[in-house]
């Protein structure tokens, strides 16, 4: 594949916000998400949101210019390329306000 698949985290990631609520966006992030997608990569939002919590993260995302290519799925591409569907979603780099850098994990 020639591009990037990153997925992303919604609240206290792309929103500043505390579930269900929606709050400031971060600005900083989803303009690299956009100019990452304008270059041809992929975007897929990873979030616990579903039914209306994530219809409205859904809208409020279009509002600030951003549309995924998956949402709490793999792209159809890698199921395909894999012959599954893993809970796991398959990307070159998920973001996530929880993440933990592995780093911090070296001796």
């Amino acid at each position: 594949m020639d591009y990037k698949i990153i997925a992303v985290d919604f609240d206290g990631t792309l929103c500043y916000s505390n579930w269900p609520a929606l709050g400031e966006p971060n600005r900083p992030l989803i303009d690299y998400l956009i100019k990452e997608q304008a270059a041809g990569n992929k975007l897929i939002l990873w979030t616990c949101r579903a039914g209306q919590a994530l219809t409205d993260a859904l809208k409020w995302c279009n509002e600030q210019g951003l549309t995924f290519d998956a949402i709490n799925d793999n792209l159809p591409e890698i199921v395909e390329l894999y012959g599954n569907n893993s809970r796991k979603i398959t990307c070159d780099m998920y973001i996530d306000d929880r993440n933990v850098s592995l780093e911090a994990f070296a001796i």
